[in-house]
C-alpha cells in the first residue's frame, strides 16, 4: 500500500507541473503539497488499514476544496488574455 502513496505523489506531481505551466500558480502549489504529503506518508510503513483511512481522509478533503475552488475562486472563460 506504501508503493501505491507513492504512485499518488508522483501523479499529483506531475498534475502540479501541469498546472504551473498553465499559470494556475494556486493549484500547482496546492498539489506540490500533495505531492510531499503522499511522499512522506509512503515512507511511514503503516498498517494497510492505516492507509485506507487516510485516503478515505484525503479524497474527501480534496473533493471539497476542489469543488469549492471550481464553484467560487475559479474564473470561467476561454482564454481570457
Amino acid at each position: 500500500m506504501d508503493r501505491m502513496f507513492r504512485v499518488c505523489g508522483f501523479w499529483t506531481g506531475i498534475f502540479a507541473v501541469l498546472f504551473l505551466v498553465g499559470s494556475m500558480h494556486e493549484m500547482a502549489i496546492l498539489f506540490f503539497g500533495q505531492t510531499g504529503a503522499f511522499i512522506a506518508l509512503s515512507y511511514l510503513k503503516l498498517t494497510e488499514r492505516a492507509y485506507m483511512y487516510i485516503f478515505g481522509a484525503y479524497l474527501t478533503l480534496f473533493f471539497v476544496g476542489f469543488t469549492y475552488f471550481s464553484t467560487f475562486l475559479l474564473e470561467p472563460g476561454i482564454g481570457g488574455h
